[in-house]
């Protein structure tokens, strides 16, 4: 590996040690066995480089979103069972100890304090949206409409991002897979809480 890639790596440990905001230059050039010129020449600037190290490792972590890409999802594109499937995968690797969701609530809160990293990670965005698309609804990447990316993909980051907040602050009361599934369903039917009532 080059400095490029140990930079990238010693970033990604660095995060899920200390996080974004306590994370120091230095701290990246000695967990890398690199030097403080190298995060300068390779990514221009910490923050940078911190923002290209967490989009990398959400990017691996969405692997399991699919089923970890050793297999095909069980389930029909676009069908509420896919949407159950995929749920199930990504709350999965929000029970993990020390899951890196966190560093999303992280990025969130400190934002203002760290607008270069904001300004990298909103830059990240758009790509999340677009594959959270095909994992949902199949297909490849380069070929989802700007238009479905704006809607359906932002649809379900805010569903992604709201989930994570939940499954932060209170893992106990955080919605499963089969409960966002019976709301999506009962949001689509149009559905009242008097006819739930009624039954």
């Amino acid at each position: 590996m080059g400095h490029r890639e140990d930079l990238l790596e010693g970033a990604k440990r660095c995060l899920l040690q200390k996080g974004f905001a306590r994370t120091t230059a230095r701290d990246i050039v000695k967990e890398s066995g690199t030097n403080l010129a190298s995060i300068g020449y390779h990514y221009g600037s910490k923050d940078a480089l911190l923002a290209q190290a967490y989009v990398a490792m959400v990017g691996e972590l969405s692997d399991a979103f699919d089923g970890g890409g050793t297999a095909e999802l069980a389930s029909a594109p676009g069908s509420i069972e896919r949407f159950r499937e995929v749920w199930t995968n990504i709350i999965a690797t929000m029970k993990e100890p020390d899951s890196l969701w966190r560093l999303s609530m992280e990025a969130l809160t400190m934002g203002d304090r760290l607008p270069e990293l904001r300004d990298h990670l909103a830059l990240a965005q758009r790509g999340s949206d677009r594959g959270l698309v095909t994992v949902f609804m199949g297909g490849r990447e380069e070929d989802v409409p700007e238009e479905t990316v704006d809607t359906l993909g932002r649809f379900y980051s805010t569903l992604l991002l709201g989930l994570v907040a939940q499954w932060t602050f209170n893992p106990a009361g955080a919605p499963d897979a089969e409960a966002l599934t019976e709301g999506l369903r009962r949001a689509a039917a149009g559905e009242r809480p008097a006819e739930r009532a009624g039954e």
